[in-house]
């Protein structure tokens, strides 16, 4: 019997720390308001290089794992030296290897970080194995043997899974927690909102948020909670980075803020958070403590390279203050 089951990405991260002078940011009508510029036909030097494993599914599990919760990961590898660093990496973090497939067609996925001195940092994506995980891959009858489903973000092929297990962890009693990524959010509303009746605890970002309610993040926060809980009524999870997150109930909202730290480099800290807050809120049933170990393993997170090294382990809670959190009716 497992705790926890997670579902979601397996990759192998290159960090690159940027060399000061070697880059332009460029302000203009890009996506995300700036673009990161090389000169072409040049040499760009970097300051340092690390290489770790990541990816959603694998991330939380080790959170999971790390605060006691007898874990599995379940996902798809490619048959290399990637896929072999992500397994020894679980195992070192006392996560079940059994459900991990090897694909001997695709490449485990991987990721370049490209990391800038006091800026966002830009990510390039290699959609490896992982994103192929089918149906005839996972031992449907192994699985009913656990209490939660945790689903990170499922991209290109796995996405077609996301309504399937859901269905299946409510058929066989499992609970289920859940971060959609963009190719879950895109779903029409007649696919997605009867997923997300079944699912029990909803975590996204702020601009996850603005995609599903359809309103611009700049918005008041209130008229974003309203909107999504039109189409959800469990408990909603909101991080907003440094800003902290909120959280509803149904009937109450939880707000906090963030420890005023420095992040080193923020991979994986949306991961560190949503496990987090799952982990706190099985531990003592009480959404205050959720939120409140949920932001001191995502600080602990920004405060290492790599989306796992500053992870916590139970009973730690970092060495800044804990955050307050208030707790109003949700108008």
């Amino acid at each position: 019997m497992f705790d926890i089951i997670t579902f979601g990405s397996a990759t192998r991260d290159t960090f690159l720390r940027i060399k000061k002078d070697t880059f332009r940011i460029l302000d203009g009508e890009f996506p995300e308001g700036q673009a990161l510029c090389f000169p072409l036909g040049s040499k760009i030097f970097i300051e340092n290089l690390n290489v770790f494993t990541g990816g959603g599914g694998t991330n939380t599990a080790c959170t999971f794992s790390n605060q006691g919760f007898k874990t599995a990961y379940c996902g798809k590898i490619g048959n290399d030296k990637r896929g072999e660093a992500i397994l020894e990496d679980l195992k070192k973090f006392k996560v079940d290897t059994g459900f991990i497939k090897k694909d001997k067609k695709y490449l485990s996925a991987c990721s370049i970080i490209l990391s800038l001195p006091h800026a966002e940092r830009t990510i390039l994506i290699y959609r490896g194995a992982c994103h192929f995980l089918q149906k005839q891959d996972i031992s449907f009858n192994e699985l009913k043997k656990t209490k939660w489903f945790y689903l990170a973000p499922l991209s290109g092929e796995a996405t077609q899974l996301f309504g399937h297990l859901v269905k299946f962890a409510k058929e066989n009693n499992i609970k289920v927690a859940s971060n959609l990524g963009d190719s879950q959010l895109n779903l029409k509303e007649e696919i997605l909102k009867p997923i997300l009746a079944q699912i029990d605890i909803l975590i996204l970002n702020e601009e996850e948020a603005s995609l599903l309610s359809g309103i611009k993040k700049e918005k008041e926060e209130e008229e974003v909670f309203k909107k999504i809980s039109d189409l959800y009524k469990g408990i909603l999870v909101i991080t907003k980075d440094k800003k902290g997150s909120m959280v509803s109930d149904g009937k109450y909202v939880y707000s906090a803020g963030a420890p005023p730290v420095l992040p080193l480099e923020k991979t994986g800290a949306g991961d560190a958070f949503a496990s987090g807050f799952l982990s706190g809120l099985l531990q003592k049933n009480d959404i205050e403590y959720a939120i409140q170990l949920a932001t001191a393993n995502a600080t602990g997170c920004i405060q290492k390279i790599g989306a796992k090294n500053g992870l916590l382990k139970k009973g730690e809670l970092g060495s800044w203050p804990l955050v307050k959190v208030e707790k109003n009716l949700l108008p």
